[in-house]
């Protein structure tokens, strides 16, 4: 008799609220082989979902969207409970998450669906085409700080194309993976389209390694080379959005009260837990003091614990006193703040800090500010751009914004206002640098997570045959005739 193998208990780990410490949920710790089977059943799942078309997959989306409106303050709570961010915050967030999945379900068609081209001269006796067919199953990797609208914004794009999806949230906040899993499970009920997989890093390697089609990834810089490195082993494509180091402008014509309150909302918004926060500021010598003023009045009545919530990664906090102590020490000053709590950080403006600081040069995700005076616009420039980071930025210009955005090393650039760059569906969102690279939203995003397919077919013979061993001399001379008229007109050089 053969004995029988014992099963090994599954590990499991505890999402924790930041705020207390409080244990709000229990989640498994998905093993390699764990993960590999849900790739497997995405692959099947895959193939269903992608025959359901444009339309009957925009009107699963459509519903999904509905769902997750009518039950909003549900998923708050989920969002609130592992991140410690206030309700309003993680209304914001899920509001603009419906957004983006009502954009991509609407549009799909038109950006991925086939489209005629041109077949030129000498083929025209063909039609030819292109269109935008799935790439089969995407894992998502997402991060914390947004865990609604960040990983959505590559989980309902790949949707929208037609991929399945296995998600992989982060450790710290699985329960709002298995909630948004679990509800599109309702619209969605037939086959296993979206699935979670939850645990560690190595979770997450294991998902890289699981022969998905494609890899979305948000999250550190360090954490996305190391995922690039493994994804590379199979040719696994991937799509990176990293850390930031963002900046925000003020040219001297500015509407100074609106660039103070964005600054301050930009930088100490989700405890300055944002990839696209503001963390840098430069001001034309001319309004920096009235600037300054306004930002610290307003700075003074933020108040950690209500308009934000507590670090929600406990290490963090290490870095966030690391940059502060580098600045004060190098000569900066703490306009505001600068205390590190056990959970909480005072909302800080720093001044006179040295542009090769950590607090400069450094990501710090958290409620922390630099600002300082340039005597022009092109020392703003020149300052912003001096980063290996490229993601989010913003200008406060009367006259010259569009200007000033066009010459910023960012991949996308606000004008007299905070991040509305990120809700608007049309826009791609993405960066450059150490930001990472790819796209999600827009129909650069929906283009992400398809592949180009050219088709062209031949209407009638041509008279003309080009592919033929049969081809002869007179031909080529005919050929070589016609290009020449076509195109050996304009003299070289």
């Amino acid at each position: 008799m053969t004995a029988t193998k014992p099963e090994v208990a599954q590990e499991t780990f505890d999402s924790l609220d930041p705020a207390t410490d409080e244990v709000v949920g229990t989640y498994p710790v998905h093993t390699p082989d764990q993960v590999k089977a849900s790739v497997e059943q995405a692959r099947a799942a895959a193939e269903w979902w992608a025959s359901l078309g444009f339309a009957g997959r925009g009107d699963r989306l459509r519903r999904w969207a509905a769902l997750v409106a009518q039950r909003m303050d549900e998923l708050c709570a989920v969002v609130q409970r592992e991140t410690g961010k206030p309700h309003g915050d993680a209304q914001l967030e899920v509001v603009l998450a419906i957004e983006h999945i009502a954009w991509a379900a609407r549009h799909a068609p038109k950006v991925l669906g086939r489209k005629r081209r041109s077949a030129g001269l000498l083929l025209s006796n063909h039609t030819a085409s292109v269109e935008y067919v799935p790439l089969g199953v995407v894992g998502v990797i997402g991060p914390w700080n947004y865990p609604v609208y960040t990983p959505l914004g590559s989980i309902t794009y790949a949707l929208a194309a037609g991929n399945a999806v296995v998600f992989k949230p982060s450790e710290y906040t699985p329960g709002v993976g298995k909630w948004l899993v679990d509800t599109f499970a309702e619209v969605v009920p037939e086959r296993p389209v979206f699935q979670l997989v939850t645990g560690f890093g190595a979770t997450g390697a294991a998902l890289v390694s699981a022969g998905v089609d494609k890899i979305a990834f948000t999250g550190s810089t360090a954490t996305g080379k190391k995922i690039m490195a493994a994804a590379a082993e199979t040719l696994t494509p991937v799509v990176i959005e990293a850390g930031g180091k963002d900046v925000l402008i003020v040219d001297s014509d500015a509407n100074l009260d609106a660039a103070a309150e964005a600054a301050v909302w930009g930088a100490f918004s989700n405890s300055g837990q944002t990839c696209i926060g503001v963390e840098r500021v430069y001001v034309q010598e001319s309004v920096y003091q009235p600037f300054v003023d306004k930002v610290v009045e307003l700075t003074r009545k933020v108040e950690p614990g209500r308009q934000y919530g507590p670090i929600t990664m406990p290490a963090q906090l290490d870095v966030i006193r690391r940059h502060i102590a580098d600045a004060l020490a190098r000569g900066g000053r703490a306009l505001t703040g600068g205390e590190v709590g056990e959970r909480y950080v005072q909302p800080t403006v720093l001044v006179d800090v040295p542009e090769d600081s950590q607090a400069v040069t450094e990501e710090t995700f958290g409620p922390t500010m630099t600002v300082a005076k340039v005597r022009t616009i092109d020392e703003a420039v020149e300052k912003a751009n001096a980063t290996r980071y490229g993601l989010g930025s913003t200008v406060f210009s009367k006259r010259n914004g569009t200007r000033i955005a066009a010459r910023l090393k960012a991949g996308m650039t606000s004008v007299n206002a905070p991040f509305s760059f990120a809700g608007i569906g049309s826009l791609p969102f993405g960066g450059v640098g150490d930001s990472g690279f790819g796209r999600i939203h827009g129909p650069e995003g929906l283009r992400e997570f398809a592949r180009p397919k050219a088709v062209a077919r031949q209407l009638f013979p041509s008279p003309v045959q080009l592919t033929t061993f049969a081809r002869t001399e007179k031909t080529d001379r005919l050929v070589a005739k016609l290009v020449t008229v076509l195109h050996g007109r304009r003299r070289a050089g």
